[in-house]
């Protein structure tokens, strides 16, 4: 999807029913925005072609065994996007963004242990060019939306 570019009234209903049930059937989502399963197929498909919905699986880590999550704030002293690069390959790094402010790099963590976090987080300092790592354990998640753009 360009930047600028609108979701339509039919769109954003029908993104936010898939967002409770990616596997919604056609026929259980026609009648929720007045149009036939066809049609909501190819509203859907269309979704998907220009990128602007991704239909998958999302696993809670801490079903899972990963009783830590943290966001790691790192500082780099080197060529930012390089190192980051070589964050994201960290197994247990789920999320990295370059940032501007006090930190360069963010990097999400799900950890099975403190042993294991603090493995994770030297991982991360022996990657050329960190300079330190600030480690911010996830007390309780609170929210997590994925509704940019369809309220």
């Amino acid at each position: 999807m360009s930047p600028g570019q609108e979701l339509d009234t039919v769109d954003k209903a029908l993104i936010r029913e898939l967002q409770v049930d990616g596997r919604a059937a056609y026929s259980r989502l026609a009648p929720l925005v007045g149009m036939s399963e066809a049609a909501v197929r190819q509203r859907v498909n269309r979704l998907q072609d220009r990128g602007v919905i991704q239909i998958v699986a999302v696993t809670d880590p801490t079903t899972l065994g990963y009783a830590h999550q943290a966001m790691l704030g790192v500082s780099i002293s080197s060529e930012v996007a390089e190192a980051a690069e070589q964050i994201s390959q960290i197994e247990a790094v789920d999320y990295t963004v370059i940032t501007a402010g006090r930190f360069d790099v963010l990097a999400e963590v799900v950890a099975t242990d403190a042993e294991h976090l603090l493995d994770v987080s030297n991982s991360i300092r022996g990657v050329a060019g960190v300079s330190g790592v600030e480690i911010m354990t996830y007390l309780r998640m609170v929210q997590q939306n994925y509704d940019w753009g369809t309220m």
